[in-house]
This record gives structure tokens, C-alpha cells and sequence, in this order.
């Protein structure tokens, strides 16, 4: 640890306001995408600061939109309401009923989704800024979607998508129990799913999009109960081209801010993610667009609290995050780094120990189990290829969850915990 000392004193700035943001901006002013991750799913400073810079990015550099890993049919009636001058987003947020219902409806969401309606509102309708969802996970939810448009715009194409929702029918909205059966007996809707999908496809584009969700989604769900790494590689390359179909919707000088975990935002690559068979969205972004296009930002912090729950489907609860594993990269920064600082890495040219070493980094997602601190919840990095800048917490807190109602859970566990 002693040894990194002067290296991190060396490339660490401090952060105090979004002013100091200034380098990363000047960085992401040449990007088409740039990733804001998370270390947690929980975490104020995480979702505080990913606002402040996602403004800066909006205000500054012209971007187009925010993607986040949340569910396409509730972020579009948050991104209606950001578009409509008499709504509030709050009123959408609320409404986010799937656990872990923290993730999105937080008063930190709120608040940038109320700073994002009030500049759009200055705006043309034809220059406002979306919100939309990129994740899988919202099959049923996007069915019933699809059908309600069909109903009121093209009641021809209606059959073909009753067909492929009455494959699903029998399951009762559990995705676990259709995965199984789809293992034992070849009973899998996958057929009748891209019947419906080829018919909507050249329709209305949200239309279209929640078509590729139930697609997406019936192969995630078959893939998952098999284990290994078919169904995460499925969900991220879902939301890597539900990205790339946004950014061709908004246009050719389109630019996207895209807010996730930092398992999905930071290149599987530099991780022993990469030895597991398993890839992320920042990768898959760089391959898509180049390096040079893409701008990877990653989150940590060395203690604090946290909204998560204690096993899957569990009531949300506030959580004590005791200090980092010796040798992770969480104790070399708590060591040397200011108490909050930022890291913006050479793009070119030496680059000191701190950015080449395999160091273990904390990851907590939706479930949290303190007591696995020396043995879990850390993915072993290279830092300086994971991503291109880091925003570093020595101490931090809970967000501000809009509700603490259990909700029904029928979501399977994904791997890392919930991420």
C-alpha cells in the first residue's frame, strides 16, 4: 500500500464542487457516450455527484439524453414527464413498483429529473433532453405496452402479439418458473416473440423498443436458470443496442450520458469478469464506437452506509459499509487520496503502478451482506483500464428512497449480487 502513496498524491484532485469537474469536462467534450457508474446501488454521493456532471455534460457539452440501467416502460413516463412543461417527475419516479424500487425512486433522481424538466421547459420540444430506460427486465410490463398501443394504432398486428402473450400466460408473470419450464419440456415463446417482433418492428419506435425488450427478456430469463455467463452477456448486450438505437433515433450528432452499476459501466476487460466469459456495456461501447468516443467514469468509496436489502426481494433497509479489504484499492485510496477526489487517467503515455496493478475494488449491488467483506463483494481491477476517470468517497451515506413499502419480487438473482 505505502508504495502508491506518491502516485496517488500525484494524479488525485480534489472535489469539492461540481467546478472542479472542469478536466473531466474538457475529456468528455470530444466523447458520443460517456458511462457514469456506481459502486453501490445505494449510495447519495454516487447519485449526487453522477447528476452534477451529467448537468455540466447537458449544459456544457450537449448532450442528448440519459440511459440507465432501469426498465424501458417506467423510465419513458419519466421521460414523458421531463418533456412536459405541467408535469413532475415525481410523479413517475413514485411509480416504480419492481424491487429494488430505491434504485430510481429516490429524492436524488428527483431532484435531477426536476433540474432536467425545468431546462427543458426553456427549450423547444424538438431540443429536450430524455431520460430513458436500457435494462431487460420488464417483460410483462412491455407486453401490455406493445398491446395497449396495437389496440389504439394498428388493431391488425394485435393477434400476433396476443399469441406471444398468451405463451407467458401460464407462468403468472414469474419469470423464474417460465425459465425452468422452458429446461424440461421445449415450451419456450421464443418463436412466437420474434413473430411479434418482426411484425411492430418498422412501427413507432417505442413501440418497437419494448418489442426487443420482451425478446430480450424471454432468452435473458431461459439463459438464467442454466447459470454461467449467457444471461448477464444477454442483458448487456441489450442495453448496448437499445443505447445504439437511441442514439440513431435522437441522430447522427447525437451524444449520451448513460448512468449504471460499475460492473456494466466499466470494461470487463480489466476485471476477471473477462475470465468468466462475461462482457459489460463500457466494453462493448468502446468496441462499438471506439476508444476515443467513449468516456468511462467509475465510483468509490471506503465506508459509510447504504440502501440495500439482505437478501433478494427483501425490504429495503439502511446498512452500515465498514472499511475496505486490506490491499483493495479502497484502503490504497483511503491511505492517500484526498477525502474526496478525482482521477481523470493519461490517455496516453507511462502510467504508474496505481492504473496497472490488479487491485481488488468493492462492488455492492441491490444485496448486501456485510459479513462476506473479505471474501466477496470486490472485483479484482486494473484500474486505469476499467475506465478513464474515477470519483473517489472516502466516507459516504445512504440516498433518500421515495418509499419503504415491500413490493412482490419476481425478478431471479443476478450475478454480482443484484448489479
Amino acid at each position: 500500500m505505502i508504495r502508491y502513496g506518491d502516485e496517488v498524491a500525484s494524479i488525485a484532485r480534489p472535489l469539492r464542487d461540481p467546478g472542479d469537474l472542469e478536466i473531466l469536462l474538457d475529456r468528455a467534450a470530444a466523447a458520443r457516450v460517456v458511462m457514469i457508474g456506481e459502486a453501490t446501488h445505494g449510495t447519495h454521493e454516487f447519485y449526487e455527484w453522477r447528476a452534477e456532471l451529467t448537468k455540466r455534460l447537458i449544459a456544457e457539452c450537449g448532450y442528448s439524453f440519459v440511459a440507465v440501467e432501469g426498465d424501458w416502460p417506467d423510465c419513458e413516463r419519466v421521460n414523458a414527464a421531463v418533456r412536459d412543461d405541467r408535469a413532475d417527475p415525481r410523479d413517475a419516479l413514485v411509480r416504480y413498483d419492481r424491487w429494488p424500487t430505491w434504485m430510481w425512486a429516490n429524492e436524488e433522481t428527483v431532484d435531477f429529473t426536476r433540474w432536467l424538466h425545468a431546462r427543458n421547459t426553456r427549450r423547444p420540444p424538438d431540443d429536450r433532453v430524455g431520460f430513458h430506460g436500457l435494462d431487460v427486465y420488464s417483460l410483462w410490463e412491455s407486453m401490455r405496452e406493445i398491446l395497449t398501443w396495437l389496440r389504439e394504432h394498428d388493431p391488425d398486428l394485435v393477434p400476433a402479439a396476443l399469441d406471444a402473450y398468451r405463451c407467458f400466460e401460464p407462468y403468472n408473470e414469474d419469470p423464474n418458473a417460465y425459465g425452468w419450464a422452458t429446461q424440461f419440456v421445449p415450451v419456450a415463446c421464443e418463436d412466437r416473440v420474434v413473430t411479434m417482433l418482426t411484425a411492430v418492428r418498422d412501427r413507432d419506435f417505442g413501440l418497437w423498443q419494448n418489442a426487443e425488450v420482451v425478446a430480450g427478456a424471454e432468452g435473458y430469463y431461459r439463459a438464467m436458470v442454466r447459470g454461467g455467463p449467457e444471461a448477464w452477456n444477454i442483458r448487456d448486450r441489450h442495453m448496448d443496442q437499445t443505447l445504439d438505437r437511441l442514439l440513431r433515433r435522437y441522430g447522427p450528432t447525437s451524444k449520451a450520458v448513460v448512468w449504471a452499476h460499475n460492473t456494466h459501466v466499466g470494461d470487463a476487460r480489466a476485471t476477471d469478469q473477462s475470465q468468466y466469459g462475461e462482457i459489460s456495456i463500457g466494453q462493448l461501447a468502446r468496441e462499438r464506437y471506439g476508444d476515443a468516443q467513449v468516456l468511462l467514469v467509475g465510483f468509490g468509496t471506503y465506508r459509510g452506509t447504504v440502501v440495500a436489502g439482505p437478501g433478494w426481494g427483501q425490504s429495503m433497509e439502511v446498512m452500515g459499509v465498514p472499511g475496505a479489504r486490506p490491499g483493495s484499492l479502497e484502503e490504497v485510496l483511503h491511505a492517500a487520496a484526498p477525502p474526496c477526489g478525482l482521477f481523470v487517467f493519461p490517455s496516453e503515455g507511462p502510467r504508474p503502478d496505481l492504473l496497472t496493478t490488479v487491485l481488488p475494488h468493492r462492488a455492492i449491488g441491490v444485496v448486501y451482506r456485510a459479513e462476506r467483506e473479505r471474501w466477496a463483494n470486490y472485483v479484482p481491477t486494473v484500474l486505469g483500464e476499467r475506465y478513464d476517470a474515477f470519483l473517489w468517497f472516502g466516507e459516504t451515506r445512504a440516498l433518500r428512497p421515495l418509499h419503504t413499502l415491500r413490493v412482490d419480487v419476481h425478478e431471479p438473482e443476478t450475478y454480482p449480487s443484484g448489479v
